[in-house]
């Protein structure tokens, strides 16, 4: 008579539940580096964003900290009563633009770095 091994994982393991923990150990581990490369790449990544025909420009990094803000004098209507105002509206719609992009930018790296583990057989919703 033979022995039938028991469900385990859709494969995951081979269905021996100490082979299976020593498998999601060496994933988790190689997550958790993954994860620690990208933060660090964000770290030094930048994005650029302009507004106002470039009137201002913001440098942003990965991690939503703002490196430069660059005013082009010569495309601000000073001339203008309300060029004060018309800065402060560009400044403020540039970082957030800087910011929202970069958080996108950011969700898009942790993503990839874990979007394969729904595929895990025997994982299946549990991650996501």
């Amino acid at each position: 008579m033979s022995k039938k091994r028991g469900g385990g994982f859709g494969g995951f393991g081979g269905g021996n539940p100490n082979d299976m923990m020593k498998q999601f150990q060496k994933m988790q581990q190689k997550m958790q580096e993954d994860m620690a490369a990208a933060q660090e790449a964000l770290e030094k990544e930048t994005l650029e964003v302009s507004v106002g025909g470039g009137a201002v420009t913001v440098v942003i990094t990965g991690h939503q900290r703002i490196q430069s803000i660059t005013l082009k004098k010569e495309v601000i209507d000073t001339t203008d009563d309300e060029w004060v105002n018309d800065l402060q509206d560009m400044l403020a719609i540039a970082v957030n633009q800087a910011i929202e992009q970069s958080q996108t930018m950011a969700a898009e790296r942790m993503e990839s770095i874990t979007s394969g583990l729904g595929s895990i057989p025997g994982l299946g919703g549990l991650l996501g």
